[in-house]
Formats: structure tokens, sequence, C-alpha cells
């Protein structure tokens, strides 16, 4: 037994330290030592020093430098694949024992996060008191399995259902909304204000007042199209009387619900278009969650 100790113990002293496998870890994973300072919230002089001592303590090269980007070497390379397992695998373990890493990051667009999630988040809190969500809203597509700093994504698209450890939460359905107040301006006769989104996610498809209005027998005199980056520009902006919104249904449930906005069929007798899909993204390394498990089963349960 105590020859095993001893054994142990020589064979963990020539591992070199945790925090320099991390730092390894994430510079092999982001490809940049400048990325890796940002994901580890230090310095890239910080890093390329815990490098430099990794690579003298095995004898050996892990990265080439290049002017502008780093590259692993072989010896890199097995060195990346062994870590970046390693660290999953001790990630997962401590998240199941350690019960107080009750916090769980989620990434999502600006106009679910306004429009949905942040005023209903309030009864996540109130069945799961001991779980803290960070909402962090964005419109790039994050690389979950390499920003660990996102516990969890909710994307907007087209759902794909081989995609692996994704759920389909809700697909939406679009209409036209508009406040009672701006319903009469545009029976009295005002000229009326179409409101819709450019997406600046090119790959997702637009729903336009163009394509509904085709073949439509509507005055092009009588209205204008104002184009708005964010969904949740154009609910505000109807929500302001300033024109009828082609939105989701799903983000403007707590305005019709509050009597704020009304659905106004400003054009009759048309095919709506069909809506895109919210779903849920749990990186590998997180999907052995509790938090995660109790905020995907509420998500769905809400959304249903």
């Amino acid at each position: 037994m105590r020859k095993t100790y001893l054994w142990c113990l020589k064979v963990y002293a020539q591992l070199p330290p945790l925090n320099s496998i991390r730092v390894f870890d994430a510079a092999a994973r982001s490809g940049s030592f400048k990325k890796a300072a940002e994901e580890l919230h230090v310095t890239p002089t910080a890093v390329s020093h815990q490098i430099k001592a990794l690579e003298e303590a095995l004898g050996t090269l892990l990265f080439v430098r290049k002017t502008r980007a780093i590259q692993l070497t072989q010896d890199g390379k097995r060195l990346a694949e062994t870590a970046y397992s390693v660290l999953q695998q001790l990630t997962n373990t401590v998240s199941e024992i350690a019960s107080t890493k009750n916090s769980i990051t989620v990434s999502t667009t600006s106009s679910f996060a306004a429009m949905w999630l942040v005023p209903n988040l309030s009864k996540f809190n109130q069945l799961h008191p001991n779980i803290e969500v960070v909402v962090k809203t964005g419109e790039q597509v994050d690389d979950l399995e390499k920003d660990r700093s996102i516990d969890v994504a909710i994307r907007y698209g087209v759902y794909d259902d081989t995609l692996e450890n994704a759920a389909n939460l809700v697909t939406e359905s679009i209409g036209m909304y508009a406040t009672p107040s701006y319903v009469e301006s545009i029976a009295a006769g005002q000229m009326a204000n179409l409101l819709e989104a450019r997406w600046q996610n090119a790959n997702l498809p637009e729903f336009t007042w163009h394509a509904l209005l085709k073949g439509a027998s509507r005055d092009k005199s009588r209205y204008q199209i104002s184009k708005f980056s964010q969904e949740h520009h154009i609910i505000q902006a109807a929500l302001a009387s300033q024109g009828i919104a082609l939105v989701s249904s799903l983000l403007v449930k707590n305005a019709l619900a509050q009597g704020w906005l009304t659905q106004y069929n400003y054009v009759e007798h048309t095919q709506k278009p069909a809506g895109l899909s919210y779903y849920l993204l749990v990186p590998e390394h997180n999907i052995h969650s509790h938090s995660i498990a109790k905020f995907k089963q509420w998500l769905l349960q809400a959304l249903s």
C-alpha cells in the first residue's frame, strides 16, 4: 500500500500544474493566445508565460508561433486532445457533485430575451430559487464547445432534428399587430406604416410585407414600409402606435394579453408566412447538469 502511495506521489509530481493545462486547453481550442486570455479573463502576456513554462516543463514545443497566429505542433495536438477530454470529465464530475454551483448562463437573441425570456424568468425563479439564470444576448452564433462561459443556448432558425443535444422548444407563427388606436386611425384613412425586420443573420428567411402585399388590392400610395434590425424594436414601435408589426406571435403574447396590441390583418385573404423555431442547444460538457435539465423542462412546459 505504501509503495503504491509513493508511486502515485511520484507520478503526480511529474504532472504540470492544472492551471497551465487549463490555459493551454483554452489556447488550443481558440487558436489564439488573445482569445484564450479573454476567455480566462487574464492578459495575453500571462497566457504566453504559462504556455512557455509548460513547454519548458515538458521539454517540447506545443505551438508554432506565427506573425498573427499560432499552430499546434504534433505534441501539442496530442496534449490538446487529452487535455480537453480530461478537463471535460473533471468539469462534469465537479458539476454533479457541487450542489453550490447553481448558476447557468443562457445565450439567446436580443428579441427573445427582451420580449419573452426576461418577462417570464421570475416564474422559473419561483420554482427554482436556488438556480440563478444569467442572460447573455447577441445575434452571433457562439461555439458552445469552445466558449465555456456559456452553459446553454436558445437559438432561432430552422430546427434541424439531427442536431445533437438539441430540443425544439416552440415553432412560432407570424402575424400582424398594432395598437387599437392605430387600427382606428387606419380605418379613418391614415396612411399605414408597415413594420418588418431585416435580419442581421443573412441565413434566416425573411418575413416581408412585400411578399404579403404581392397581388393584394392595396393602394401603394396608402402605405409605406419601415425596416428594423431587431424584432423587439418593431414591437416597441408598434406599442408606440407607429405602425403595424409583422412579427412573431410568441414575442407579442404578453402585449396581447395586456390589451396593448391587437391582431389586425392589414392584408386579408393571404397565406401567412410560416414561422421559425426557438430551440435549446446544450454543449456536450453540460449534458449532465441538473440545473440545465430543470431549466429545459421549464422552457418546454412554459412554451408548450
